[in-house]
């Protein structure tokens, strides 16, 4: 006889519906949205979004949970559901959104999935630990992966739950991570390996300042220049500096090798 893992998948239910129904008010999610729910448990999501949404495509790795979801919206033809691993699941749309309370112990990786796809989402609103939030977030201290992500993507919580809101109450506190996907790139497509590199390269020694890091870089004088123009400590660590700061580090860098590569091609 099948069993249900959900302990083994870490999931916390949502408790109510008029949470579900408060949470999909304060999304982006329309008429025309086709929408993908990872990890749609017992459903109450799924039931609001498809009331919203053109489509929605709901991805539930636990059989037992999958097998009731099928029976509960058997009627809906708007809902396509997989008994499936979310991780090992192949995206086809080239424009959708993600809505999802999924088991927080595959929080980075399905956020990692879905945002390093050729095909990301243009919307994704997430239910997670408030840690791995403020790590996508960069909040309250700066983080490589929020540097990394910032270019490209706006996250940021919008919501505080309380822990009564989900069954079984969790131990961890959660929040509603928002990620919108940006209209055009502030770091070009030419540009994006060697930002990525800059980026690890500062933060490769976290526990040394920045000068440090970019001393093969940046000469004593330029680093001093750098710190007042873009107004951080001159032995900022690489989690005190804000995401601003870093793409004007990197700009500063862009233009320095720019500059040098003329400088040897004249030679």
């Amino acid at each position: 006889m099948a069993t249900s893992n959900q302990k083994s998948l870490a999931q916390n239910f949502l408790a109510k519906r008029r949470l579900a129904v408060s949470l999909l008010n304060g999304s982006s999610i329309a008429m025309d949205d086709i929408v993908y729910e990872i990890g749609p448990g017992k459903g109450i999501l799924t039931a609001e979004l498809c009331k919203r949404a053109k489509k929605v495509i709901a991805i539930e790795k636990d059989h037992v949970l999958y097998l009731k979801l099928k029976k509960k919206f058997e009627f809906n033809d708007n809902i396509i559901l997989y008994n499936a691993d979310f991780l090992r699941f192949r995206i086809k749309e080239s424009c959708y959104k993600v809505f999802a309370n999924m088991p927080f112990n595959i929080t980075s990786a399905a956020i990692r999935k879905i945002l390093c796809a050729a095909n990301s989402p243009a919307d994704a609103y997430l239910i997670v630990q408030r840690e791995a939030a403020e790590k996508f977030t960069g909040t309250p201290r700066t983080t490589q992966f929020s540097v990394l992500l910032k270019p490209h993507f706006r996250p940021k919580i919008i919501r505080r739950f309380k822990r009564t809101d989900f069954s079984p109450v969790p131990n961890v506190d959660v929040v509603m991570l928002h990620i919108e996907k940006r209209t055009s790139s502030l770091v070009s497509a030419a540009d994006i390996s060697a930002y990525e590199q800059f980026i690890k390269r500062g933060f490769g020694a976290w526990r040394k300042d920045l000068k440090s890091n970019y001393k093969h870089v940046f000469s004593h004088n330029q680093w001093k220049r750098l710190s007042r123009d873009l107004e951080f400590p001159i032995r900022a660590k690489p989690s005190e500096i804000q995401f601003r700061q870093w793409l004007g580090l990197f700009d500063f860098y862009k233009c320095s090798q720019t500059s040098l590569r003329r400088t040897n091609i004249r030679g």
